[in-house]
This record gives C-alpha cells, sequence and structure tokens, in this order.
C-alpha cells in the first residue's frame, strides 16, 4: 500500500500544472474592478477620464458620464480576454513545438524496437535523444518507467499533459496495439509518417489563412481610419454650418429651419458614440474570426480581440 502510493505520488510529480484556471481568474478579477469603474463612472459617482474633456463639444454630464462608462467597459473586457488569449496562444505553441518533434521520437522508438528491445526499454533508450521542446517529456516518460510505472500508462499520463487530438490519437494506437501483442515497431513508423503529413497538411493550410487574417486586421484598420477622417473633416464642418446660420451662437438654434441643427451636440455624440460601438463589436468579431480562421478555434480568436479593441481604446483616446 505504500509503495503504491509512493508510486502515485512520483506520478503526480511528474504531471504537468495547469494554470489556466488561475489566467482565467485573474483576469475575471481585473475585468470586475474596471466594470466597477466604468459603473461608478456611468452613476456619475467618479469621475476617471482617459483624456481632457474638449470644451467645443458642450456635452452635458449625463453624456460624458456615458462616454467614460464605454471608454472603461471595453477596458475591462480588453483585461477580461487579454491574459487568457495570449496565454492560450503560447500554450498552443508549445504543443505545437512539441508535436514538431513527435515524429522524430516515434521513428527512433521504433528503430529501437526492431532490435528486439520491448515497448517500455525502447522509450527509456529513446530519452537520451534532442526533441527540442519535446524531450522534457520523454525525460518524464522514461523517468516513470523506471519507477515501475508500465509504458502504456506512461504515454497516457504523456497525452493527459500534452492534451492534443493529434498526441491522443497517437498514443491510442500504440496502446491498442501493445494491448494486442501486434509489432510495434510497424505500427510506430505508420504512425509516425501519418504524423508528418498532417503537420505538413497544417502547415500548408495555416499559410493560406494567414492572408485572410491579414484581411481582417487591414480591414478594420480602414474601419479605424475612415472615423478618423469623418472626426476630422465631416463633423467639424457641420459645427462649422451650424455656427455660420446662428451668427456664431449655436445656443440660438435655426429658427425652426433645421431641428437637427437646434441640437447639433447631441447629434454629434450620438455619431461618435455609434462610432465606438461599432468598432467594439467590429473589433471583437473580427478577433474571434481570425482565431477560427487561424485554427478553428473560438477561443484562438481572443488575443486578436485583444490588439483589435486595444487599437480602438488607443485610436478613439487620439481621435
Amino acid at each position: 500500500m505504500v509503495s503504491k502510493a509512493l508510486e502515485e505520488a512520483k506520478v503526480r510529480l511528474y504531471q504537468r500544472k495547469d494554470r489556466t484556471r488561475g489566467i482565467v481568474l485573474a483576469g475575471v478579477v481585473l475585468f470586475v474592478v474596471l466594470l466597477l469603474i466604468a459603473l461608478l463612472n456611468l452613476i456619475d459617482s467618479i469621475s476617471l477620464p482617459l483624456r481632457p474633456v474638449d470644451p467645443m463639444e458642450r456635452l452635458t454630464s449625463q453624456q460624458l458620464a456615458l462616454q467614460r462608462f464605454l471608454t472603461w467597459m471595453t477596458i475591462a473586457v480588453v483585461a477580461l480576454i487579454g491574459p487568457y488569449g495570449f496565454f492560450l496562444g503560447k500554450k498552443q505553441r508549445d504543443i505545437k513545438a512539441i508535436e514538431r518533434r513527435l515524429p522524430d521520437f516515434l521513428r527512433d522508438v521504433a528503430e529501437a524496437g526492431r532490435f528486439g528491445m520491448t515497448l517500455a526499454e525502447a522509450i527509456v533508450v529513446s530519452s537520451s535523444g534532442r526533441y527540442g521542446t519535446l524531450t522534457p517529456e520523454i525525460k518524464k516518460m522514461a523517468a516513470q518507467i523506471s519507477w515501475g510505472v508500465p509504458a502504456t500508462e506512461a504515454l497516457r499520463l504523456f497525452s493527459e499533459r500534452v492534451k492534443t487530438p493529434m498526441t491522443g490519437r497517437i498514443v491510442s494506437i500504440i496502446v491498442k496495439s501493445s494491448d494486442a501483442g501486434g509489432d510495434v515497431a510497424d505500427v510506430l513508423t505508420m504512425v509516425s509518417h501519418d504524423a508528418k503529413e498532417v503537420q505538413l497538411t497544417e502547415d500548408e493550410r495555416r499559410i493560406s489563412m494567414s492572408t485572410y487574417i491579414a484581411v481582417i486586421y487591414i480591414s478594420f484598420l480602414v474601419f479605424i481610419v475612415t472615423i478618423w477622417i469623418l472626426n476630422a473633416t465631416f463633423l467639424p464642418k457641420m459645427r462649422e454650418a451650424s455656427a455660420s446660420l446662428t451668427g456664431g451662437d449655436p445656443s440660438k438654434g435655426l429658427g425652426g429651419l433645421s431641428p437637427l441643427a437646434n441640437d447639433l451636440p447631441t447629434v454629434i455624440f450620438n455619431i461618435k458614440i455609434a462610432f465606438f460601438i461599432a468598432v467594439f463589436v467590429h473589433g471583437l468579431g473580427d478577433g474571434i474570426l481570425a482565431g477560427v480562421l487561424d485554427n478553428g478555434k473560438f477561443a484562438n480568436g481572443l488575443k486578436h480581440s485583444f490588439l483589435m479593441l486595444l487599437i480602438a481604446v488607443v485610436g478613439f483616446q487620439l481621435i
């Protein structure tokens, strides 16, 4: 009983700690804090503008509060999706780096098996090779096997640490072949060749999809520039036209000639709010679409949404 508990403790020692929950929790805490700041700005309990108020806009206190609320709410969303998005991206890059060398390891294990070694012995012998990012995982498997853990169980723990469809499929095939008592060396060679082909196919798809991702970023930037042009040319001309028709005093209105111009500051404010909401939806949706095009996963687009929303916040502060 004691030896079994010791073996289980050693196995847990070599299992990779998953920090996903901590990253998500940190993002949620930041989101809640920033959202609270946004709500306090909305009810005008505090006033935390990110840029000085333009006196030419002649905004009311409610309009200024709404402006601050939307800005801080966007920052809260950025804080929520940013840490998890980049953490997930780094995790996927590490997994891809491991998968990149996995066919080489399988080929070496197959070659060792052809010399009459068992699967466990072949893994231990192959662990002395160099497989880049995969090397620590191979060392863990070899250590587990040396502690008495069966080779199939060590492979299963390896697949749980890496957690990719390719690794799970390969380990499942190897385990079933080993349990059936067939020629594991031939199976490993076949699986290694299949994994290499899958990687080449994924590389080709990623290269083709990178063009569409670039188009998404360019279209988003064009949208931001278009809004900047409208803010720099069209909206000031509206103010000038209203001022000229009212003799330089916008408070006089146009004598009923144009109800739109009589409340021109509110109209311009509503236009800017519509621009901001459009950019927010544009950035969040386009980022998610870019992630789906990249590897077919919704969560992978969070880092793209983070970058686009960050560009939106900075761009609107400058505009």
